[in-house]
């Protein structure tokens, strides 16, 4: 089983994927073995390009088969961050476009499309889906999204930034619909996602396809090691997108300082990266692919979630912030009379970890497909002792 190749579910009770998953036995192990692969071979040598070409084109290729797009659509970056910003800054903007993002963004994202906005004097607007989460349905919730766009856009709406899996509420978001919706704006806004919640819980193909960007990180739900992600990006943005972040790998002819730039994803990658971290991520995108398709993973994390968010209900002062049980492996509430910082504190020293969230003020518990029905019970059982 998966959860039996993680070391780090040895001896703790983990319900932190969210934030970052355990990295597998078998993946590490091909981390160091890529390491000492590229040492035997010398770092930098005719000899080790092969092999360097050999591991970028299967992550590439296997990410791409993960989001449902060709491999020339995928973009190897460092994180969600990264995988949101280089494209977006390279995007042709006009003084007065606006920017609707929701208000279930994370910091970092909304961070920089401010920063965007007052370099190039554009403007921003908030998208209003946190309440929606809190009080709709998920079956309801697509249409509930789409009024909400069709009344906060405007003619200057130039990108709409939302999650496909809400970090904060776990909501799912409505990306294709979406995406279809803003095809009949007269300016067709581009769609900027942030997927570091959805790829490796969710099937992210249809979604990945829609968006202009879709950003997402491996060290999450997809347990690889951190410092490598990627993104999949629209033909429109390959087409008229720049590079920001400039170096050899961005160009065609990397020998070249004059060179025009790839035609394809590479456009936004940089310069060098850790090639053993790539092995290590296709490793455990191997390892997923193993316990089941995307519909059965997703199957068994809900399975979690559920029971989860059911047993919440029965805990006094305990609130929910979704109305149901969620639709991935998400599950955010809170404890009446019970501040999240000493909650979050009292579980770690019990061996349990959640964590809280800022906006709002919460507590998050995630469950995966190595989650057991015994672990659950226990959290609950430590969080009935806070109250």
């Amino acid at each position: 089983m998966f959860r039996d190749l993680c070391p780090a579910l040895t001896n703790k009770t983990y319900f932190n994927y969210g934030g970052q998953g355990p990295l597998p036995t078998p993946s590490l192990e091909a981390i160091n073995q890529s390491w000492r692969t590229i040492q035997e071979l010398g770092p930098f040598t005719t000899d080790v390009w092969p092999f360097i070409e050999q591991e970028t084109s299967r992550l590439r290729r296997a990410l791409a088969g993960w989001c449902g797009v060709g491999p020339h659509r995928m973009t190897l970056t460092e994180n969600v961050t990264s995988g949101c910003v280089l494209p977006l800054w390279g995007l042709p903007w006009e003084a007065g476009d606006e920017l609707l993002i929701s208000d279930c963004e994370h910091p970092g994202v909304v961070a920089a499309c401010q920063e965007l906005a007052r370099r190039h004097q554009l403007s921003l607007a908030t998208l209003p889906v946190l309440a929606l989460c809190q009080t709709t349905a998920q079956a309801e919730l697509e249409s509930a999204v789409l009024q909400q766009l069709e009344a906060a856009q405007t003619p200057r709406t130039r990108l709409v930034v939302l999650s496909h899996l809400l970090w904060n509420t776990g909501a799912v978001m409505p990306i294709p619909a979406v995406a279809a919706q803003l095809e009949q704006h007269p300016k067709q806004p581009w769609l900027l996602v942030d997927a570091a919640q959805s790829m490796g819980s969710l099937p992210v193909a249809e979604a990945a396809r829609a968006a202009d960007i879709y950003a997402f990180t491996g060290h999450k739900w997809c347990c690889g090691p951190e410092g490598l992600g990627g993104v999949a990006l629209s033909e429109r943005v390959l087409d008229q997108g720049q590079p920001t972040l400039i170096g050899w790998r961005s160009l065609e002819n990397e020998g070249s300082a004059g060179s025009s730039w790839h035609r394809d994803g590479r456009r936004f990658e940089v310069a060098t990266s850790c090639i053993p971290l790539f092995s290590g991520l296709h490793q455990s995108l191997q390892l997923l692919a193993e316990e089941g398709s995307d519909e059965d993973r997703l199957d068994r994390i809900r399975q979690g979630s559920q029971q989860l968010w059911e047993r919440l209900q029965s805990l006094p002062g305990c609130q929910t912030l979704l109305p149901e049980p969620p639709p991935a492996g998400l599950v955010s509430f809170r404890l009446e009379g019970i501040e999240t910082s000493q909650a979050v504190h009292a579980l770690g020293q019990a061996g349990l970890w959640i964590r809280r969230l800022d906006s709002p003020d919460c507590l998050r518990a995630c469950t995966h497909i190595c989650t057991t029905p015994a672990e659950i019970e226990g959290l609950i059982a430590a969080l009935n002792n806070l109250s």
